[in-house]
Parts: C-alpha cells; sequence; structure tokens
C-alpha cells in the first residue's frame, strides 16, 4: 500500500479538537494511513484480510443506476462512529472534498452516503455516510498468492469417486482468457495427471460467477476452458484425450450473493469423458 496522507478539509483550533467526547477504539483498530477519521470520531470495528474481493459501485450506467465491479487484493475495513452535532452532508462533503484535494480520481458519489475513489493501486469505498456513522474500505490492487495447489494424486482421486474435479489453481487475467504465469505448477499437476492415466480423456470446463452479461460470461468460459486445453496440448497431452466447454455462470457451486461463494464460482473443472 502506497501511503499517501489524506486529511479532512476541517479547519478546528486543537483546543476545539481535543474538546470532542472520544469514544474509546476497538481493541486492536488503528486508522489508516491513507485517511484520517473524522476527528472525534472512534473505531468500533476493524478487519484486515491479506486478499479479498470487495464489490464496490464504479460508475453508472445510461440509466444512471450505479455499475459495480470486484476489486481483488489486500483489504482493510472500518466501522467508524462519528460525534455526536455532525450532519450526513458535513461528513459527506468532508471526505469527498479530501480525497478530491489529494487528486484521487472519484469513481463514484452518491449525495446519499457513498464515495469510490482510486489512486494508484489503491482503492477507497466510503459507505452509509448518513446515519451517524459510516464503513471505510480500502483494497490495495494485487494478485491472490496460490498457496495451495492441486496435486495429479488428489485431482486422480477425486475423479475416479466424483466424475470431475474443480481445480482452483489456474488464473486468468480480469475479464480475460490469459492464462497467468502462476497457473503452471496446477496445469503441470494436470499434464502429470494425464502421464499417469494413459486412457483418460478430460472434457476441460470453464465456469464464472453471476457477474456482468450472461452472454458474455458464457463467452469468456469458453474462451478459458479452450486455452486450458491449448496450454496442455502445448505441453505434451493429445488433444484427441481433451475437449473444452464453457458453462459460463449456469453451474455456481456456491452463493453468488457472497465474495467467498463468487470466488468458488469462478473455476475451471475437470470432468471424466
Amino acid at each position: 500500500m502506497r501511503y499517501w496522507a489524506l486529511v479532512l478539509g476541517i479547519a478546528l483550533p486543537l483546543s476545539l479538537t481535543l474538546a470532542f467526547a472520544q469514544e474509546q477504539d476497538a481493541e486492536g483498530c488503528k486508522d489508516s494511513p491513507l485517511i484520517q477519521r473524522m476527528p472525534g470520531s472512534a473505531i468500533h470495528s476493524c478487519e484486515h484480510k491479506e486478499f479479498d474481493s470487495v464489490e464496490m459501485p464504479v460508475g453508472r450506467n445510461a440509466d444512471g443506476d450505479p455499475v459495480t465491479k470486484n476489486i481483488e487484493g489486500e483489504k482493510w475495513y472500518w466501522d467508524m462512529g462519528n460525534r455526536e452535532g455532525l450532519s450526513d452532508v458535513q461528513v459527506y462533503r468532508n471526505f469527498l472534498n479530501a480525497l478530491q484535494k489529494a487528486n484521487w480520481t472519484i469513481d463514484f458519489q452518491n449525495p446519499n452516503g457513498q464515495i469510490t475513489a482510486h489512486k494508484g493501486a489503491d482503492y477507497i469505498f466510503m459507505d452509509n455516510m448518513n446515519g451517524g456513522f459510516y464503513y471505510q474500505t480500502i483494497v490495495h490492487l494485487k494478485e491472490m498468492q496460490q498457496e495451495v495447489v492441486a496435486d495429479a494424486a488428489s485431482m486422480d482421486n477425486a475423479i475416479k469417486q466424483e466424475g470431475h474435479v474443480a481445480v482452483y489453481g489456474i488464473h486468468f487475467n480480469t475479464g480475460k482468457a490469459d492464462i497467468l504465469p502462476d497457473s503452471e505448477s496446477t496445469l503441470n499437476e494436470i499434464v502429470k495427471l494425464m502421464q499417469q492415466e494413459g486412457s483418460l480423456r478430460l472434457r476441460i470446463e470453464g465456469h464464472t460467477d453471476n457477474q456482468g452479461n450472461a452472454t458474455a460470461n458464457q463467452a469468456l468460459s469458453e474462451k478459458r476452458a479452450q486455452a486450458v486445453v491449448a496450454w496442455l496440448t502445448g505441453h505434451g497431452v493429445s488433444a484427441a484425450r481433451l475437449t473444452a466447454k464453457g458453462f459460463g455462470q449456469t453451474k455456481p457451486v456456491a452463493d453468488n450473493s457472497t465474495e467467498d461463494g463468487r470466488a468458488k464460482n469462478r473455476r475451471v473443472e475437470l470432468a471424466k469423458m
């Protein structure tokens, strides 16, 4: 995370700032180095995740409705309680002005209490600034570090028992079918599986979550499945033993209304033919 100091546009005498009744912050919670809190506010709760996905409004469509996007990376979250006497418009305008003065790009703003902004690889999402408190989420864009690798033996066992296996170690550029370099170890395990099981024929299946357009998701899943087949055939697996099929968002294995569920639905599966 880049450490830009962002100070709210509040000109207050020190004596007045110290006079605010300061509620105790939740244990272990500290301010973000990117943006200060409203003076006199308190942190009710906080959270830090090494990697997570946050759905943020990043613009509006032709009808004026919010357009959202999943922002993935290292995540920080705060639930902040305001001091008494602050109006909703006072909180909203303070944060909006502070972000603009610090040269953040404002991606979305809603006077009813929402702001999304980004600067470099950092995204800030301010939400619910209309009820005496607000939520602040910061995501620093980065790729997930793959720590669990599907090995040939475990994939083989799952296919023999279930007829298919979901593989989560194959990664693509967002919205594209380009296989990322950190997928190589998992793909090599599939090559190993095919070498050990000489008669095995597989259908490589592409699956997406339900974000975006269903037709586009279907096409993307097809291209991703084909990309995996191309990689495998390029590394010694006979094309006669492989076929590709995309299912788009039609076969979810988890709840698409949650971030974790959508992550599980974005997958490649190996199905025995």
